[in-house]
């Protein structure tokens, strides 16, 4: 904070966020696809940036996608790994991801629930086999699912705008 001439203060940066990750209210979840939700921590509309868990409670293919910015994620619990990839990401594994590279998320038969902390800039295009284009997600993307969940399960539109920055 600064005072102005006048004596106003001022904030120079946005406010933090200090939330619990994994919330007891199961409507913080946001459904993404069947069995798949994630959990906003901060969606930053000035840089195109949000953090969030992604939890999965299947197996099988979750997308096939690219980022056109870096992306890091930590495995919290269970594991993933990408099919054009010889690696496993599990509990307590770091992920970085360079801009730029298509992969395919699988979560394996024997993973009963896998969560990770992501954290994005720019968007996620997701792709076909053939490579073409099928859709996206940006932080306003991310926004809008959640208004719509919030309101939807009586937590109230507004509620996503504590994550907004």
């Amino acid at each position: 904070m600064y005072k102005n001439m006048a004596g106003s203060a001022h904030r120079l940066a946005p406010p933090e966020i200090a939330v619990k990750a994994e919330p007891d209210d199961e409507r913080v979840w946001v459904p993404q696809a069947d069995r798949v939700w994630f959990r906003p921590l901060m969606l930053n509309t000035l840089q195109g940036q949000w953090c969030n868990l992604l939890r999965v409670r299947r197996s099988g293919v979750l997308s096939r996608h690219l980022h056109p910015n870096p992306v890091h994620g930590y495995v919290i619990k269970g594991r993933w790994h990408y099919r054009e990839h010889d690696w496993i990401a599990e509990t307590g594994s770091y992920v970085f991801e360079p801009p730029g590279e298509i992969h395919t998320l699988l979560v394996p038969e024997d993973c009963s629930e896998m969560i990770t902390f992501f954290n994005i800039t720019g968007s996620m295009v997701y792709l076909d086999e053939n490579n073409k284009h099928v859709g996206y997600e940006d932080v306003f993307t991310k926004i809008d699912m959640c208004r719509a969940h919030y309101e939807s399960v009586g937590l109230g539109a507004d509620y996503v705008d504590q994550f907004v920055r």
